[in-house]
């Protein structure tokens, strides 16, 4: 069963099961790219429905729009907000024409909803017509750019509650490994003594870092060019729209909005995305180093590091027996190395825009998503499958520290540079420990030196007298 539709093309059979009509058919049959649709972003179609109630709701307030029509809209875009019509969305998240294909895609499925509403059949647009009262105010060049940054919004704070986990997952473990002495290293040769909860609670340190700059780009995206329509000038609107669409959009999103001082400006400029997917960046490479010394750390058993255990997940391999890799790690490296792409993606994008409007932003939205919420996962997956059941190997680290010649920096204060060189070059010849040298040739006695090498002394600022000249 069909239903005729029109469009400036011309006529086409569309599914008479279908909310959605025909410019949605045409996008479908244009942009067959990822195999994907926005039904995948849920985040992005309940955003269009806020967007499009608050239209609706600001019209009727403004004498454009009767109360039948606004209550059907209204109960239309509500159903879709909880869940309901999603499958109606149905076109490629990669498309040209600067996003129009979703913006009338949701404009087909809420009139079509709405028409039912009424009493109605799909279809009967001159009761209620997709561009002339769902999109009433707007163009998909204020509403799309609009949609988007609500969306990533919400893909942001699901980022920051997915970091929250894997830092007190970091945090708990630097607490339960805090008398665990160490080596540390730079440039991957011997340093000083640290513990091993130190190293764990840079970790979480670095996600808390991070956070708070997540934070801080998310609050840019609050500014919106609701209002703006075509290029920015408001053309079609009435003068009070602007100001109340983000009144109403604000009050069924409890949270305040700011409508952008310039909407000319506003609808052409990207920097806000661009600025959030280089904090994304930031994160991704951060946690990509985390994990690369969580593969390096555990590395062995017997030829590696082997300082610490990741928990065992599966068979490592499909040749060599009893072997385990570190396959969460690795898979957040691959996460970054991702959302590292979907940066310049989205650079480019933003930079390839031309006077009035960018019409890339699709790519921009695809690329942002994919990163939030790769990340989010990535951050519960590490947490969960790595994070939380890491165990040290205790005894050899500590066996580590005792034949490492690294300590003898930690007798710098008490013996000179010059002295501790020569005991650190004696003692890699030789092959024999610091200590023994040290009291071997009498620059400290046993006590003295015992209590400059306490765990404690080893890993943090100590009081001393300074070494005679």
């Amino acid at each position: 069963m069909t239903r005729i539709e029109h469009d400036l093309i011309g006529d086409r059979d569309v599914p008479a099961h279908a909310l959605w009509g025909i410019h949605t058919l045409r996008a479908v049959e244009n942009f067959q790219i990822t195999g994907r649709t926005i039904a995948d972003t849920p985040d992005l179609i309940v955003a269009l429905a806020c967007i499009k109630q608050a239209a609706a709701e600001a019209n009727a307030e403004l004498g454009l729009l009767d109360a039948a029509r606004r209550d059907a809209i209204i109960a239309a875009c509500r159903e879709i907000r909880d869940g309901q019509w999603h499958d109606q969305f149905v076109v490629d998240p990669i498309q040209g024409g600067a996003g129009t294909s979703t913006n009338m895609n949701a404009n087909e499925v809420i009139a079509n909803r709405a028409l039912e509403i009424m009493g109605h059949p799909r279809g009967a647009y001159q009761h209620l017509h997709p561009n002339e009262h769902v999109n009433a105010g707007q163009s998909t060049n204020d509403v799309y750019p609009t949609a988007l940054k609500l969306a990533a919004r919400v893909g942001v704070h699901r980022l920051l509650g997915a970091m929250e986990v894997l830092r007190l997952a970091f945090a708990a473990k630097a607490a339960e490994f805090a008398d665990v002495l160490k080596m540390g290293r730079t440039q991957l040769q011997d340093a000083v003594p640290m513990t091993l909860g130190q190293e764990f609670g840079t970790y979480a340190m670095m996600l808390k870092e991070d956070q708070a700059r997540l934070a801080e780009a998310v609050d840019l995206i609050r500014e919106i060019n609701l209002g703006a329509t075509a290029i920015g000038t408001g053309i079609n609107t009435h003068p009070r729209y602007a100001a109340l669409v983000r009144e109403k959009l604000s009050a069924i999103l409890d949270y305040d909005l700011i409508t952008a001082p310039d909407l000319v400006e506003a609808t052409q400029d990207c920097g806000a995305f661009v600025q959030l997917s280089g904090v994304l960046k930031r994160v991704a490479v951060k946690l990509s180093k985390t994990c690369n010394d969580l593969r390096l750390l555990s590395s062995g058993p017997r030829a590696g590091f082997g300082e610490i255990n990741l928990p065992a997940r599966q068979a490592g391999s499909s040749i060599m027996p009893g072997k385990v890799n570190p396959v969460i790690p690795e898979v957040v490296n691959q996460i970054a190395f991702e959302v590292i792409g979907n940066d310049m993606t989205i650079t480019m994008a933003a930079e390839a825009g031309q006077l009035q409007l960018n019409a890339f932003e699709p790519i921009i939205f695809y690329s942002l998503h994919r990163s939030l919420s790769h990340l989010a996962a990535g951050c519960l997956t590490l947490e969960a499958n790595c994070v939380c059941g890491i165990t040290a190997n205790r005894d050899h680290l500590r066996g580590i520290v005792e034949r490492s010649i690294g300590i003898v920096t930690a007798l710098n204060p008490y013996i000179g540079y010059s002295n501790a060189t020569d005991v650190a070059m004696q003692a890699y010849h030789s092959g024999r420990g610091v200590y023994e040298i040290v009291l071997e040739r009498g620059l400290m006695d046993k006590a003295s030196l015992e209590a400059a090498l306490r765990p404690e002394a080893l890993t943090a600022p100590q009081e001393f007298k300074p070494v005679p000249h």
